[in-house]
């Protein structure tokens, strides 16, 4: 699932680096890079990719293509030397949910260590992270507060602290936390295995009273950050892919469960694991949160459909829609 998510995030980044509007990727887990050309034509991008598959879908959207793995250093360095900025998308979802958490997190860390070392001086890299584990007592984070001790966040800091390294090196490096819903036509992360969970059991369900918040972007706005991240944002800079600041799960469930034509109901704490399976220990984090030092940092201005709006769409409800349920 998380490598399906990345796959449609860094193909839409490809497509607006490569637009004069204003992450191209692979299956696991993209270090995009890009090449700034004349901003009236757009960034030349090039995207690394593992697989035949993962080298077609950077190919299709019009950006060239280093083949080769996120694990491999010298190529990752050797490639950043070659650009003037890095999206870096990478995380080895595959070790870190065997067990292996901290072995993905330090590998992370190293790519991007890599990418920087690798980037002339005066370039930039923007990293993901995520916004979960960040909101305390009820008060939507801001840019500026750091994981929460002991939340889902705080493991994967080391990446940011790494990113924010290179600027000893004269690299003007950015971390964009990502909403925990980046939603969109194609989408195959959280709302789609939302969709899929309600399908196979017949209700739309949501954990206690459902009043935990999370926030959301549309993938097309959280490229268009990407893209900001890389040309306009100061160095050391966090910033937050937010458009919805808290929608209470319920909400959520409830849109779901009146497309499916299927009862809405509480799922006791007893069983929220059983019914959500890995999202349960997700869904009752209460996660609110803003953006608005990032919009003044950069002039971001969020302007697709929210994402009740989105689900209203129909299109994580069509056969054969995100997660492929149907």
């Amino acid at each position: 699932m998380y490598r399906n998510f990345f796959v449609r995030v860094c193909e839409i980044i490809v497509e607006v680096l490569l637009c004069a509007c204003s992450s191209p990727g692979h299956r696991d887990g993209s270090a995009p890079r890009s090449s700034p050309s004349s901003s009236a034509r757009g960034h030349e991008v090039t995207g690394l990719a593992r697989s035949d598959g993962s080298a077609a879908i950077v190919e299709a959207r019009g950006a060239a293509v280093v083949r080769g793995s996120v694990e491999d250093v010298a190529l990752l360095r050797e490639a950043a030397a070659a650009a003037d900025a890095v999206v870096h998308l990478a995380f080895r979802h595959d070790i870190a949910f065997s067990g292996r958490f901290a072995e993905a997190v330090a590998s992370d860390a190293a790519a991007i260590e890599a990418l920087g070392s690798g980037l002339p001086s005066g370039g930039a890299i923007t990293i993901a992270a995520g916004m979960l584990g960040h909101a305390r007592d009820g008060v939507p984070a801001t840019e500026r507060d750091l994981p929460v001790p002991g939340g889902v966040s705080e493991a994967r800091q080391p990446s940011s602290t790494a990113a924010f390294a290179l600027a000893r090196r004269g690299v003007r490096p950015s971390v964009v936390r990502l909403s925990p819903t980046v939603h969109g036509e194609g989408d195959g992360g959280f709302m789609a295995t939302l969709v899929e969970i309600a399908h196979k059991h017949g209700i739309s369900g949501y954990p206690g009273d459902g009043a935990a918040r999370w926030t959301a972007v549309h993938v097309r706005d959280a490229a268009r950050l990407f893209r900001l991240a890389i040309e306009v944002a100061p160095a050391e800079s966090v910033l937050h892919a937010v458009a919805d600041e808290g929608i209470p799960v319920r909400a959520i469930a409830e849109v779901i469960g009146r497309h499916l034509d299927v009862p809405v109901r509480s799922i006791p704490a007893g069983q929220v694991d059983e019914h959500f399976g890995y999202l349960g220990m997700f869904l009752g984090i209460d996660g609110p949160a803003t953006s608005a030092i990032t919009r003044e940092l950069t002039g971001w201005v969020p302007r697709e459909p929210g994402l009740l709006e989105d689900l209203d769409q129909w299109h994580y409800f069509a056969p054969g829609a995100g997660s492929k349920w149907g």
